[in-house]
């Protein structure tokens, strides 16, 4: 974990690689639990027969429970001890450029791109790739907006 001491010494990196997380494993019982959540059930996430069968592949994990493990993958990458609270502000964008086949491990990478006074306190725009284990493509890229407070 990359600990910054306050928000301007984190503004030192915009342009540069913040870090990595360590690996995380994608179960089928995340995807199922993720399903259950957002009542998305395509099969091509909880049916491995129909899966495998059909497309002669296994499960693959939802492109958005790609994205929302991005602030628990995140967390672990960097923080910033003069901070006393953060904002998910949102995302500029966000695309899926590859699947994630169940039991596949993904990390998080972030790139700080822009940090810059907002409401009281510093907007962060960071570019995060998840990445897949074994896989040169990864299996998402977003610009995400988060705003610090000291």
């Amino acid at each position: 974990m990359r600990i910054f001491n306050n928000v301007e010494e984190m503004k030192e990196c915009v342009g540069q690689e913040i870090g990595v997380s360590d690996w995380f494993a994608i179960d089928q019982d995340r995807i199922n639990d993720f399903a259950d959540a957002t009542g998305d059930h395509q099969w091509i996430h909880i049916d491995p027969d129909r899966t495998n069968s059909e497309l002669g592949m296994p499960t693959i994990a939802h492109g958005f429970l790609t994205l929302s493990l991005v602030p628990m993958l995140t967390s672990k990458i960097s923080s910033i001890k003069s901070v006393t609270r953060g904002i998910n502000y949102g995302t500029n964008k966000v695309r899926f450029t590859n699947m994630v086949p169940v039991n596949s491990n993904v990390r998080a990478k972030t790139k700080l791109l822009e940090a810059q006074p907002k409401a009281g306190g510093t907007q962060l725009i960071s570019e995060v790739s998840i990445e897949i284990e074994g896989q040169d493509r990864p299996a998402m890229i977003a610009e995400t907006v988060s705003i610090v407070f000291e």
